[in-house]
């Protein structure tokens, strides 16, 4: 349970120092964007259980596939949209995390 929750907070945290980081004084709209890309997560909905700790996420629901990943690549090139890609590939960078750290344990 407590990694779940440490999990969650990564997907803000990490977000909001990037912006912080990046866009220093204007960092508030691109970490609201980044943190609205926690919303691909509603593809677990389509999974039964909706939650399972010991599932990897990462190719198992669809806004979580390779392909979804590499559309999320192809969007970095996209200045207007780049934001949303750039927190989409974080949500990933962090299940993909998840996933390692899983299966070590």
């Amino acid at each position: 349970m407590e990694r779940s929750i440490f999990h969650i907070f990564l997907h803000f945290f990490i977000p909001f120092a990037v912006a912080k980081i990046t866009w220093r004084k204007r960092w508030i709209k691109p970490f609201i964007f980044m943190a609205l890309t926690m919303a691909v997560d509603f593809d677990h909905f389509l999974a039964d259980p909706v939650f399972d700790p010991t599932r990897c996420s990462l190719n198992f629901h669809p806004l979580h596939s390779w392909y979804a990943i590499g559309v999320y690549l192809v969007l970095l090139f996209s200045p207007r949209i780049r934001i949303f890609a750039i927190g989409l590939l974080i949500h990933m960078t962090l299940d993909g995390i998840d996933c390692l750290w899983m299966n070590s344990f």
